[in-house]
């Protein structure tokens, strides 16, 4: 066993680690210190940053957060079918045709129970 072969190994180890280390010393060495009440305020969450981080979240953060990951995958798959639609033919067309047809109904179906809806 010769230890010249996972040399490669090690040296992906260790860039990835530069990689993930050096610019979060950088930014705390070099980046200015100046903490005021607009950078400390709340942000887009809806909640103050500084409580119990037990406390509960509403909801519609999760809701929304699920749709967004589901509609977000179901949309990257017209990527590699728009590329390939000169090689799949009829065939093709019809089955992507069903699956927008179900994207569709389901995008329909959440919009009428409301899960788009914020109050």
């Amino acid at each position: 066993m010769n230890l010249e072969n996972y040399f490669p190994v090690l040296l992906f180890i260790l860039v990835g680690i530069a990689v993930g280390v050096v610019p979060q010393i950088l930014g705390r060495v070099l980046a200015p210190y100046k903490p005021d009440s607009q950078k400390n305020s709340a942000y887009e969450c809806g909640f103050e940053a500084f409580e119990d981080a037990r406390m509960k979240f509403d909801v519609r953060y999760y809701l929304v957060a699920i749709l967004f990951i589901l509609f977000d995958l179901e949309t990257a798959f017209f990527f590699p079918w728009g590329v390939a639609m000169r090689d799949l033919g009829w065939t093709g067309f019809l089955i992507m045709l069903g699956f927008v047809l179900e994207f569709g109904v389901g995008f329909w179906y959440i919009w009428k129970k409301g899960a788009l809806d914020w109050e």
